[in-house]
């Protein structure tokens, strides 16, 4: 994620989200992290998808942690950003089988993820993806949708 092209895709999508949400910093202090470590190997991934040589698509998986042994296997996936040139083009969806696919590749059986109340559109698009509402799992002030899906 510290590399091009990921990190102007993952800069373009903390941009993108504080205009959306009125400046709020989504790298804050009160915000859920996703650092290039924790999107970084052994538990984590950071894709970038491409049309052609351009970039047009990134996302991340993040291990979640399992003090309790209730979520065994889960991963959150993170960073999920198209470029506006590449929506509607399937590159999200292109996108999001891929996050899936690698996440089962590192040993992932449930895959969760949120979006916020001025996202409506990605709300609808994860929910016909399969994944089904959950309580809030990561404490993000800003999200009203947190999903979940088997990968299994």
């Amino acid at each position: 994620m510290d590399e091009e092209p990921a990190w102007s895709l993952a800069e373009a999508m903390v941009e993108a989200m504080s205009v959306l949400y009125d400046g709020k910093e989504i790298d804050g202090d009160d915000m859920p992290k996703a650092t290039p470590r924790e999107l970084g190997p052994p538990g984590g991934a950071f894709l970038v998808g491409f049309a052609g040589e351009t970039p047009v698509c990134c996302g991340g998986i993040k291990q979640l942690p399992d003090p309790e042994g209730l979520q065994a296997g889960a991963c959150e996936l993170k960073r999920m950003y198209v470029v506006p040139e590449a929506r509607g083009t399937g590159a999200g969806r292109a996108l999001l089988a891929a996050l899936e696919d690698r996440a089962r590749e590192l040993g992932y059986e449930l895959a969760r993820l949120d979006t916020g109340p001025r996202q409506p559109e990605a709300e609808a698009w994860y929910r016909r993806a399969g994944y089904a509402p959950i309580r809030n799992f990561n404490a993000n002030p800003v999200a009203s949708f947190f999903g979940e899906k088997r990968l299994t």
